[in-house]
């Protein structure tokens, strides 16, 4: 049996403001392409299909359009929700859903029910461990003792291994998580799912199933050859830009975990970030390139250039984020705010603050407006 392991699709989802529903639509049309290509039996999509619990109309149609291209392709699908899913509203008509070939995994009490499905080896199960929020779900589980995202996943890895001692032997199995994994590298583009400060799950906890196929962090990785993250299918931050967006090709023999290759998406629209003073990232040509990726660009002036963000976009397009960071405007020395303002005056301080942050000290027509200024507040204090 050949599977394909995706997650963390975050359809819906913004980058700096600029829509994906395009790019997303684009990569996602891939998927049926490969399943055709490989011979692929089920895809698993394992968590945050969406980016938010109450998704656009056209995010839905997104999804669902994907969703229906993977089914004609010729592949079954099993799929549960993320931390950004709504749970009740994903699971919705998952009776109906499996008649059709959709398997939906949304429930507590459904984890350890497999969809089971069969090839020339036997039986295959595929559980489905919805997101578990760690407070609620230990309730839910019957273990109030359970302590965090480890408690309640050692928990249901308990049933699922109970409900698989019970199968045929040779009864080969599959999980779906969505948990943040030791030994795990996560971008700036996961939302935190940290309880008291701990939100990590030691990979042990998955042990005694032939293959894991984790979703939430958004780099493809592997933590061990049956335990592995797909990554997103587009890139959410510019920390991502390095990364090849990917998903992995599942093989299972007789004997259980047979083979596992990846294959790289492609990429609808590239990211790159670019360095430099405004006059420089506006004429120089060897940025021609680069007009159709999204961009992040730190200006270096040492005055802060007006309406630059509108400039870049009329040579860029595609440009979504700017930072200043003034060339020598800042000598990088730590300093608590008391020992910065001790001894001075509330001029010499603003002063000091302009200089620091923009790398040049006020003009005397901006000095005149700070003192207007500072002489104002001074009158409010004392009516």
């Amino acid at each position: 049996m050949k599977l394909l392991h995706t997650s963390d699709w975050h359809i819906g989802r913004t980058f700096h403001g600029a829509d994906l529903l395009a790019e997303q639509e684009a990569v996602l049309g891939h998927l049926s392409d490969l399943v055709v290509a490989e011979s692929v039996d089920v895809v698993l999509v394992s968590g945050d299909i969406y980016d938010r619990a109450v998704p656009s109309a056209e995010a839905v149609r997104v999804a669902t359009t994907a969703l229906g291209r993977i089914r004609q392709a010729g592949a079954k699908l099993v799929m549960t929700p993320g931390n950004h899913d709504s749970a009740p509203r994903l699971g919705a008509f998952a009776e109906f859903a499996a008649a059709g070939g959709l398997h939906l995994r949304a429930t507590i009490d459904g984890l350890a029910e497999p969809v089971l499905l069969t090839d020339e080896h036997g039986e295959v199960a595929l559980y489905g461990i919805p997101y578990l929020e760690p407070e609620p779900a230990r309730h839910a589980l019957g273990v109030p003792e359970a302590r965090g995202h480890t408690g309640v996943l050692t928990e249901a890895m308990r049933r699922i291994r109970e409900d698989l001692a019970g199968r045929p032997p040779g009864t080969r199995s599959v999980v779906l998580a969505h948990a943040f994994v030791t030994g795990g590298e996560p971008t700036e583009s996961e939302r935190t799912i940290a309880v008291g400060g701990v939100e990590q799950v030691p990979g042990s906890v998955f042990d005694g199933v032939d293959y894991v196929a984790l979703g939430h962090l958004h780099g493809p990785q592997t933590l061990a050859e049956h335990l592995r993250y797909s990554g997103s299918p587009l890139a959410y931050s510019f920390s991502e830009t390095r990364q090849r967006k990917s998903v992995w090709l599942v093989e299972l023999g007789a004997d259980g975990l047979a083979e596992v290759r990846r294959h790289e998406l492609p990429v609808p629209r590239q990211l790159a970030m670019l360095r430099g003073e405004l006059a420089e990232l506006l004429s120089d040509p060897e940025h021609d390139g680069l007009t159709e990726h999204f961009l992040s660009f730190t200006v270096t002036d040492r005055v802060r250039p007006i309406d630059a963000m509108r400039k870049l976009r009329e040579r860029f397009p595609y440009a979504v984020h700017m930072d200043w960071q003034p060339e020598g405007g800042h000598d990088g020395a730590a300093l608590k705010y008391a020992e910065a303002v001790r001894g001075r005056s509330d001029v010499e301080i603003t002063r000091s603050f302009l200089k620091d942050c923009r790398g040049s000290a006020p003009s005397e027509s901006e000095e005149r407006l700070v003192l207007a200024a500072l002489g104002a507040a001074g009158r409010e204090r004392e009516v």
